[in-house]
């Protein structure tokens, strides 16, 4: 889409041609509250992108922007390598009592970058030390990031074209529900595993997402997790669960893999973990893996101070009971219920939908009408994107704070668009 208004004539000549979501959503954002987006003549849009799933409490949530203008004003750290400091202490305090400590997690918190890819490198780099072996299994359709660790586990060939080199020593099983229900979970895998003719060489870990979101939300079953698991177990495999977009609430639970009542290994976590969309990424990993000598993984940028003290405040606000769950929980039903009334037999407006908690999907016969859908959608004031290998997936990521107004409001537009693009 070639962009001509005057406002946009400036990321036209001088950014880069890389950019994306802004050819999607052609106008000048200024300001953004809550659900809502509004560009520089006003107009609002209500936000079912959320950052790509980095907004879970929704643009400039008072109580977490209050804290971080008292930080500011009083001349706190803003920059500090891996050194010591109030904020950090009091995140890593909160993290520990809110989230570890209640679900039994004995995890060591790294601050590996502020990227969710430095994280994934962190965790890949991590298991391959410890295991002393290189082979990683990844999955079909994963997304976990575009540094060329990670875009060696990433399925998507688009993606893993840009690397412009070999991605090596990294295997993709079939996801679940990848070969329709037609063969027995992880055979091939397994397969693979036992027979020493197969080529594969003996994997430090496996890494994968409970639900993947880039590559079109595909929900991985509680049983089907817990396979794997117990298959990580018995063949010396650390499990890797990427909890970048998936964690920090967006399917219920804090963590997306509490609900298959599994303990990984090696927990990604990045985007909502800030709760203000300021960079910032853990990667927690058991006591016993612990191996790093100091310095080994660093980053100029990796103790991002504002991100720790808006972090407290998000647990702080939302994770001290579970009123955010059971909210969340109640919500997904309202936007399944409308995904469900929108997959008719004959699958003339969509072909199927899934998801979990507040992330769904709403799956066509191909990319382009998933495209139409959103461009219509933008016309009448949503942001929603496409995602899947074709994106022929429209995913949906309201804020985990959207009121019941604003979702029916979201959903009777997605419904408006599906129609009038049929």
């Amino acid at each position: 889409m070639t962009i001509t208004e005057p406002g946009l004539s400036v990321f036209e000549t001088v950014e880069s041609e890389v950019r994306s979501y802004c050819r999607a959503w052609p106008t000048v954002f200024e300001r953004a509250s809550g659900s809502w987006l509004y560009d520089e003549r006003g107009r609002g849009y209500l936000d079912f992108f959320a950052g790509a799933g980095s907004l879970n409490y929704g643009h400039n949530h008072p109580t977490l922007k209050r804290a971080l203008l008292d930080y500011i004003d009083n001349d706190g750290i803003t920059h500090g390598l891996d050194m010591s400091t109030t904020a950090k202490r009091t995140f890593l305090e909160t993290f520990q009592s809110t989230i570890l400590s209640p679900r039994n997690l004995p995890y060591k918190v790294m601050f590996p970058g502020p990227t969710g890819t430095n994280a994934v490198e962190a965790a890949l780099k991590l298991a391959r030390k410890a295991k002393g072996r290189e082979a990683v299994i990844s999955f079909t359709n994963a997304f976990h990031g575009m540094s060329l660790g990670s875009l060696a586990v990433t399925g998507n060939a688009f993606k893993r074209a840009g690397a412009g080199i070999p991605l090596v020593h990294t295997t993709p099983m079939p996801f679940d529900n990848y070969l329709g229900g037609q063969v027995p979970d992880f055979l091939w895998f397994e397969r693979l595993l036992e027979d020493q003719g197969s080529g594969l060489n003996q994997p430090a870990a496996v890494i994968v997402e409970t639900i993947q979101g880039e590559g079109g939300i595909n929900v991985a079953r509680a049983e089907w997790l817990r396979q794997l698991a117990e298959l990580c177990r018995r063949r010396d495999m650390l499990l890797i669960v990427d909890d970048i977009q998936m964690g920090c609430g967006r399917t219920g639970d804090f963590f997306s893999f509490e609900e298959a009542g599994i303990t990984p290994d090696i927990v990604t976590v990045s985007k909502s973990i800030s709760g203000y969309g300021l960079p910032m990424s853990l990667c927690l990993f058991k006591q016993e893996l612990d191996i790093w000598e100091p310095g080994e993984h660093n980053g100029t940028f990796r103790g991002n101070n504002p991100a720790f003290v808006t972090a407290t405040a998000a647990l702080e606000t939302f994770w001290q009971d579970g009123v955010l769950r059971e909210r969340t929980l109640v919500q997904g039903g309202r936007v399944e219920g409308v995904l469900r009334g929108l997959c008719s037999k004959d699958g003339k407006l969509a072909k199927s939908y899934r998801g979990r908690g507040l992330v769904w999907g709403l799956e066509f016969e191909n990319g382009e009408r998933a495209a139409a859908v959103c461009r219509r959608a933008f016309e009448h004031g949503l942001l929603i994107e496409t995602s899947g290998p074709d994106d022929e997936v429209v995913k949906l990521l309201p804020a985990l704070t959207v009121s019941a107004a604003e979702l029916d409001e979201g959903l009777d537009i997605l419904t408006r668009s599906v129609h009038e693009t049929a």
